[in-house]
């Protein structure tokens, strides 16, 4: 009943005539409409919004107990993250455990769960803002490049020996494609002993990490029938609706990177919707009260994001969410949506301001304070392509981001002064700092740094130019040591200087190599700058022992310990391995032309991305709004 009976009056007195009644209700529809109505009208507001975004409606968190946490120091094949050094895949976290919370996940999860709400919605509005201006296309990046962006003759190099080497390499990968497509296609990589397909939880949902991992390798070493199957299947079966919990950085790094990378290097217009579609999906995980995004997202309709259960106190990775600024600032330019920029650009400011001990970056940041949570540092797993992304986003930027160089080079000199050690023997490395403790390790991850220091030389400050190149060679030369010093001639997953050895694994939890691309990729920057005959022959010594030792029936195979002379295989052919891996090697035996490092910075799963020359773009830009406008309006 709409009345209650009041006490003294008598029921048939609390009657109304139906006219009454008509009238009344009108009335209370259209008092209550003008209200809700009048909600539209004022000022956005996150207290307005918190009134319809109640705990109710929010997704259910799933709890799991400490005992179901996969053990980080476990073996997990074929589930890698590249910040973490466990045993693990390629991502600059090794292997991970599985996503869950525990009872302190679960605390953070509810205690953020709204203001991840808000910002989903505030993500969504972001999404209709423009700049004022249409994105960019392919055609139009392509034209500001100085250089075709496959060369004269696709790279093909003019010693018979070398072009042999070449050839060998575009077999390899031939040949790892061919058993992916047999045994596994559609799912995210093959295992090669037992012949199936492999899917984990990293990637959300999302399938075919191999094939977005493989678009710009096949389409570079012009495999054409090959690069046409793998574009098919991106425009027929890539499924971006998914409802998993996906690692933002492996999403971004392989599946932004890739999507971007076939885009450019095709024009490909499939490949720029599916990129654009993703990249909005992942808005969400910047969420939290500093914009730092957490680890781990649900590309669904929730958008929810949290941190991984095995992070220091709910942290977030400094290589994690250091690793998104190339990929973020082509998204941009090719949507005209400054949004992504925004976010990345909000990340460097906090971590310029941010006091940092000694001028070192430690690895784990809150994303709710923005403090730092250890003081671990470490230019391999968890640290190591947030460096990489700086020096990269200043030469991806035509050498206009003076704050990215600044950055850059600040944080090199405090590595050099903290970091870098010369071994009895006369090995440099880098080794990784525990609260002003050094541990004398590195890890086959950090041997990145030798290609990144080198890439960087040039514009350095002219005194220190050599010394750069000079400690970029010692560096690709420590990491070749501990390959020679192995007995499969491949190196382990990380090595140690202390206790009288030298480039050596001296755990036994360190001696697995899962087809890492990290060395070679030093030999390509390397060969590139110098080209020392030294590094081309390294990287054949890499291949003849990939051949050797990885290599089996139905495609290739991390191995457990590369000292053991009679190998054991982890059966699983990582997909960075041809992304990366294959990909450098290819490089190293081609000419400089293909993919000339002028023209293209190499995102840290090797996908290439054009520098982009705002003054040029501008200019076609112009041209390309007034031809429209002609044939719009003609006179």
């Amino acid at each position: 009943m709409v009345f209650r009976k009041i006490p003294g009056v008598s029921a048939p007195g609390m009657g109304l005539r139906l006219s009454q009644k008509f009238v009344f209700l009108l009335f209370l529809s259209g008092l209550v409409t003008l209200c809700f109505g009048a909600l539209f009208f004022l000022p956005d507001s996150v207290r307005l919004k918190r009134i319809f975004l109640s705990k109710s409606e929010s997704p259910p968190v799933t709890v799991r107990s400490e005992g179901e946490t996969r053990d980080l120091t476990k073996k997990s094949a074929g589930e890698p993250l590249r910040a973490l050094e466990a045993p693990a895949g390629k991502l600059r976290v090794s292997r991970r455990p599985s996503v869950t919370h525990d009872a302190r996940s679960l605390e953070r999860s509810v205690g953020t769960l709204e203001r991840t709400q808000v910002d989903a919605v505030d993500a969504a509005r972001d999404l209709e803002r423009k700049d004022g201006r249409k994105g960019s296309n392919s055609e139009m990046i392509n034209k500001c490049l100085l250089k075709p962006a496959l060369g004269v003759d696709r790279g093909k190099p003019t010693d018979p020996q070398t072009v042999q080497r070449r050839d060998k390499v575009r077999e390899m990968m031939k040949f790892a494609w061919d058993n992916y497509k047999s045994y596994a296609w559609g799912k995210n990589e093959l295992r090669p002993l037992t012949r199936n397909g492999h899917i984990g939880t990293m990637f959300g949902g999302l399938r075919g990490a191999t094939i977005i991992d493989s678009l710009d390798t096949l389409y570079i070493m012009g495999l054409t029938e090959d690069y046409k199957e793998a574009k098919e299947w991106v425009q027929n079966n890539l499924d971006l609706n998914s409802n998993g919990e996906a690692s933002l950085f492996e999403v971004n790094i392989r599946y932004v990177g890739g999507l971007l990378s076939a885009y450019y290097l095709t024009g490909e217009e499939v490949f720029k919707q599916k990129v654009l579609e993703l990249g909005e999906k992942l808005l969400p995980a910047f969420g939290t009260p500093t914009g730092i995004p957490r680890g781990v997202i649900n590309l669904g309709s929730s958008g929810t994001s949290w941190s991984w259960g095995w992070a220091s106190a709910g942290s977030s990775i400094l290589a994690e969410f250091g690793t998104l600024h190339l990929e973020f600032v082509h998204l941009s330019e090719l949507s005209g949506n400054p949004i992504y920029t925004e976010k990345v650009m909000n990340i460097r400011k906090l971590l310029d301001k941010i006091e940092k001990p000694h001028g070192l970056y430690p690895n784990f940041l809150s994303p709710v304070s923005g403090n730092w949570v250890q003081h671990h540092v470490s230019l391999g797993g968890l640290g190591d392509s947030f460096y990489e992304y700086l020096i990269k986003s200043y030469l991806m930027s035509d050498k206009t981001d003076e704050e990215a160089k600044r950055m850059y080079y600040s944080a090199l000199e405090a590595i050099e002064t903290n970091l870098v050690q010369k071994s009895p023997g006369g090995l440099t490395y880098v080794a990784e700092w525990r609260g002003g403790v050094l541990d004398h390790k590195m890890g086959h991850l950090a041997c990145f740094s030798g290609g990144m220091v080198g890439i960087g030389a040039d514009d350095g400050a002219p005194e220190k130019r050599q010394h750069y190149l000079d400690l970029a060679a010692e560096i690709t030369h420590t990491c070749h040591e501990s390959y020679s010093r192995s007995a499969t001639k491949l190196g382990p997953e990380a090595f140690r200087f202390d206790g009288g050895a030298e480039a050596t694994a001296t755990r036994l939890s360190d001696r697995y190599y899962i087809l890492r691309p990290e060395v070679i990729e030093s030999y390509m920057y390397m060969w590139r700058l110098t080209h020392d005959p030294k590094y081309r022959q390294w990287g054949w010594e890499a291949v003849e022992a990939l051949e050797k030792h990885c290599r089996v029936e139905d495609g290739f195979s991390g191995i457990r310990d590369v000292y053991a002379s009679t190998v054991s295989h982890d059966n699983m052919q990582q997909s960075f391995f041809l992304s990366e891996t294959l990909k450098y090697l290819y490089l190293l035996f081609s000419d400089d032309d293909l993919l000339p490092l002028d023209d293209w910075v190499f995102n840290t799963e090797a996908h290439p991305l054009p520098v982009i020359r705002q003054s040029c773009l501008q200019e076609h830009a112009g041209t390309r709004d007034t031809q429209q406008q002609q044939q719009t309006h003609p006179e």
